[in-house]
């Protein structure tokens, strides 16, 4: 029996968002089918994509913080493939720690760093015709970046919280609900 999988539509922009692509190339066949995927899918949300190369996979986490400030969301792009020691693990392991650590401090990252066994399982999730993970790791970035952009409320030089009122630690002042 074939299992199904479910994708949420894939969001759309009125006003244009940026997007950091950050891209280990080690593999260059696999990264380039990753990053055509990832920006088609910042295109067809009418989003801006740029592109930067770090050297491999531990320093992408790293690149998406220095440049937290100048982006709405980010796509961590790259593939590692299992060797004969336990660098594999340390990779895909520390990698993935980072990135979900920078999402809770509330940056929006999709994940595309291929974790797999072999070549064959890499060229299968890179193809754009086929499952492409770069793209499904921007429509991840997107989607969270649709929440963030609906449980904040944007005001001109910034983004403050929805309520009218700030409480800071303590009890509130009278007269503020």
């Amino acid at each position: 029996m074939a299992v199904e999988h479910d994708n949420l539509p894939a969001p759309v922009f009125e006003v244009p968002v940026r997007v950091l692509l950050v891209l280990s190339p080690y593999y260059r066949g696999i990264a380039a089918e990753l990053v055509e995927g990832a920006r088609a899918a910042v295109n067809a949300a009418g989003g801006q994509h740029e592109t930067i190369e770090v050297p491999g996979a531990l320093e992408i986490p790293t690149a998406i913080k220095l440049a937290a400030n100048h982006f709405d969301a980010f796509v961590a792009l790259g593939c590692v493939v299992r060797g004969e020691t336990s660098h594999y693990e340390t990779v895909c392991n520390d990698s993935s720690r980072a990135l979900a650590l920078l999402g809770l401090e509330g940056l929006c990252i999709g994940n595309g760093i291929l974790t797999v066994e072999n070549m064959a399982q890499a060229e299968v999730r890179a193809k754009v015709s086929e499952l492409n993970k770069g793209g499904g790791a921007a429509q991840a970035a997107l989607h969270l970046l649709m929440l963030k952009q609906r449980f904040t409320k944007r005001v001109k030089g910034g983004i403050s919280p929805s309520s009218e009122h700030i409480l800071m630690a303590g009890k509130p002042d009278k007269g503020i609900i």
